[in-house]
């Protein structure tokens, strides 16, 4: 019985090792929050009205520029002390290619589009992105700023075929 107890207590140990191990691991990561469509919620409307008040950035798998490759708008504001950075996010220039951008992720995709928040581990708000399929990899780096990975093509997602 005595061994019986030890390795009961070892694999209790072991566990709860393996989960707090995940928990701390965790610790880097964002997350995205969905902004539900209702009148008290920010809107991608508001977004473009307010298109000043942000670093703006689109993702698309291409070189150079084409707003209809979109498949991702990103939304970093810019009176605050966070900041959204990613290695093939290109920034945008103007409101009228920032309003063609958002008409082309449902074509690109064939998903609708939607709004969500960009927060940190401890819930900080960072900026809003505006995409329409994929998983969001967003981890925090040594410097404070949120790394937005790059988003997935579901023409590429072989599963879907």
């Amino acid at each position: 019985m005595g061994k019986m107890k030890k390795y009961r207590l070892l694999s209790v140990f072991l566990i709860a090792l393996l989960i707090a191990s995940c928990a701390s691991w965790s610790n880097n990561y964002g997350k995205l929050r969905i902004i539900p469509k209702s009148q008290n919620e920010v809107t991608i409307q508001d977004l473009i009205d307010k298109w000043d008040d942000y670093n703006i950035y689109y993702f698309d798998l291409y070189d150079g520029f084409n707003v209809r490759s979109t498949l991702g708008i990103m939304f970093d504001p810019k009176n605050d002390d966070t900041t959204l950075v990613g290695d093939r996010w290109k920034k945008v220039r103007d409101q009228k290619t920032l309003i063609e951008m958002t008409k082309w992720i449902y074509p690109n995709t064939q998903y609708e589009p939607w709004l969500s928040e960009i927060l940190g581990p401890d819930g900080r708000f960072y900026g809003y992105l505006y995409y329409a399929y994929g998983i969001v990899v967003l981890k925090l780096t040594d410097d404070g700023k949120m790394y937005v990975y790059d988003l997935e093509d579901p023409a590429e997602d072989n599963s879907l075929n």
